[in-house]
């Protein structure tokens, strides 16, 4: 269903098969059977959109109703863009062709904090006014969600909507309510006034923002009667909420080119770094029922090879067992290979190591996140040293040659110390596998270290932290290097100025969004790849906003302090969150939720009920 405008077009860009749909289980409708079109727009290239489970569900989601029609939009490339502009194309869906204004809702998945920008741009592109105050018609609605929707308040006014928690259930209640108030003539704002009663819907523009002389948040009130706080919403049952049973197989390789089981949603663990880990609480599990039959499904309707088990810590589930005897009956027979991610080193056991010898051997991945014992105390990873290298044995006399050990630097009262640790216990693993009698003989071992830099995020305990500053960050990067002696032991690292900007904008306020606006006028998009992100043209839009972006990255801020995010309730009480503060500066740790319920909060935001506690 492309248009021969476009069609014209793709003979001067590099993948046009990013641009023309029509891929297998891709869902077309009649568009003038329905009474909502959906565009659901992901913020980079389609490579990287593609793999992004949210996307899949919501697309399934809306396209299982009878009367809405979700489309898929990713950002043009480059050259596509240029192609686009030069021949004032606007941007269009997948599906079918059609443009972003005909389009009741657009929705963005907000991922990572430098897809801002993108977003921007995509709107631009889309002839879409980029404001919400200069969008006066009913539609399009212009909504967001997605991890950094837990603060939105630096793009708080570009967005008319902002889904908070799980979408499921908070998408459809607002296709039916944009649905009533389209046959009702119903004015824009008459819909936001009805949509700010829908749990997990945070209308920005129903809510005041006041400062203090420092410049710090003052108080955020509402207005209309709209709720404070704003409580995210939350799936219950993953055994009964909706789950695609097909996926949409593309024509070119994505990032994660693959099928995926979600297995469960939240964390027991409680590392105080992690976002997500608060942030998609309380734990909620699929059975192993639900797992197996779901799996299957998607590997019959799309014809992948290989089935990956989605989790923040895939170990973690309470049936693991079980559920990977059920999974490897038959994806060994059908010769599937079963990815599982997100492995926790302190729960590798040998009845795991003997289940993962009968799918096909990867690289595995550990996350030990610091380097030495006091630093995984402060961030209450509880793992210790010994536990990573018996693990790694295991590994080891069971034929796996290369391990990917994932650490952070610039972490809350970390020492030059902390960072040699790193070098020291990847020299041990590579050590551990030449001393181990049971290797694979004849092979060399490969320890790949990713040293990401550590940006505290709201709601974790760290959110009151100051971030590393680019210069400390570039010298523990340089020492990080001389401290390893091996060629056995690769090292990769973030690049510091998005680490900058990253930090910004997570914790930012509102008043970052003339910044954004500005930047983006600046040419600043696809700020996540390296060799697209400017940084001057970013440092000249802060200094036309009169904004000193240290302000939001150096600081340590006090408890007292109101911070931009507080009228949101994502679950987990600022109490605990500051209890927990205080502990990691004692190098104190809190067991998981599963050997002690902490009583973080999260329960409450579901009937009382928490499955970790269970």
């Amino acid at each position: 269903m492309i248009k021969k405008e476009i069609e014209k077009i793709l003979q001067y860009v590099q993948k046009p098969a990013r641009y023309v749909g029509g891929e297998l289980n891709s869902v077309v409708k009649d568009k003038d059977a329905v009474s909502l079109r959906y565009a659901f727009c992901f913020p980079d290239i389609y490579e990287i959109g593609m793999s992004h489970l949210g996307m899949k569900i919501l697309y399934g989601l809306i396209n299982n109703r009878d009367d809405a029609w979700c489309e898929r939009v990713f950002a043009p490339d480059f050259d596509m863009e240029e192609q686009m502009r030069k021949n004032n194309i606007p941007l269009f869906a997948l599906e079918s062709g059609d443009y972003l204004s005909d389009f009741d809702i657009i929705g963005f998945t907000l991922q990572y904090e430098l897809c801002y920008t993108t977003v921007l741009n995509m709107l631009d592109l889309a002839g879409v006014p980029l404001y919400s105050k200069d969008r006066e018609a009913l539609t399009p609605i212009v909504c967001c969600g997605g991890p950094c929707a837990c603060n939105p308040e630096p793009i708080a006014d570009f967005f008319d909507i902002v889904f908070l928690g799980d979408g499921e259930d908070s998408t459809n209640e607002v296709l039916d309510l944009l649905k009533e108030c389209k046959k009702q003539g119903s004015t824009k704002k008459e819909f936001l006034e009805k949509a700010k009663d829908i749990k997990g819907v945070y209308v920005p523009s129903l809510y005041d923002v006041s400062y203090n002389e420092d410049e710090t948040v003052k108080a955020v009130t509402s207005k209309d009667n709209a709720p404070l706080p704003v409580k995210k919403a939350v799936v219950s049952d993953l055994n009964e909420v909706y789950y695609p049973d097909k996926f949409v197989v593309p024509f070119i390789q994505i990032v994660h080119d693959r099928a995926v089981e979600e297995i469960f949603r939240g964390c027991i663990r409680g590392c105080r770094f992690c976002q997500a880990g608060f942030t998609y609480r309380p734990i909620r599990e699929k059975s192993v029922e639900t797992i197996n039959k779901q799996s299957k499904s998607l590997i019959e309707t799309s014809g992948y090879d290989e089935l990956s088990l989605c989790s923040l810590s895939t170990s973690d589930h309470s049936d693991v067992s079980r559920m990977l005897n059920e999974l490897i009956d038959w994806t060994v027979k059908e010769k599937i290979n079963l990815s599982l991610p997100s492995l926790r080193v302190d729960n590798f056991s040998d009845e795991l190591v003997e289940k993962l010898n009968k799918v096909r051997k990867s690289g595995l991945t550990f996350a030990p996140e610091a380097g030495t014992q006091r630093m995984r105390d402060v961030i209450n990873k509880n793992v210790t040293e010994e536990e990573v290298i018996k693990t790694c044995n295991k590994a080891f006399s069971s034929g796996w040659t290369s391990v990917k050990l994932y650490f952070m630097m610039g972490l809350p009262t970390e020492t030059m110390e902390d960072i040699e640790g790193i070098a020291d216990l990847s020299m041990k693993v590579v050590h551990a596998f030449y001393n181990n009698p049971e290797r694979q003989k004849g092979c060399g071992v490969q320890v790949s270290v990713s040293c990401s830099s550590f940006i505290p995020k709201p709601f974790t305990p760290f959110q009151w932290e100051a971030e590393d500053s680019m210069e400390s960050l570039k010298e523990k990067q340089e020492h990080l290097l001389k401290s390893i002696p091996s060629k056995k032991v690769r090292v990769s690292y973030h690049e510091t100025p998005t680490s900058l900007l990253e930090g910004v904008l997570a914790r930012g306020d509102r008043r970052l969004s003339g910044v954004l606006y500005d930047a983006f006028k600046l040419g600043c998009k696809f700020d996540s790849w390296d060799d697209k992100f400017n940084f001057d043209a970013w440092l000249e839009a802060f200094k036309k906003n009169n904004i000193d972006p240290y302000f939001y990255t150096r600081r340590k801020r006090p408890f007292e302090e109101v911070l931009p995010w507080d009228h949101l309730d994502y679950g987990v009480s600022r109490k605990f969150l500051e209890k927990e503060n205080i502990k990691a500066h004692n190098n104190e740790t809190t067991p998981h939720c599963r050997i002690k319920c902490s009583g973080c909060g999260a329960d409450k935001l579901n009937g009382g009920k928490c499955d970790a506690r269970n």
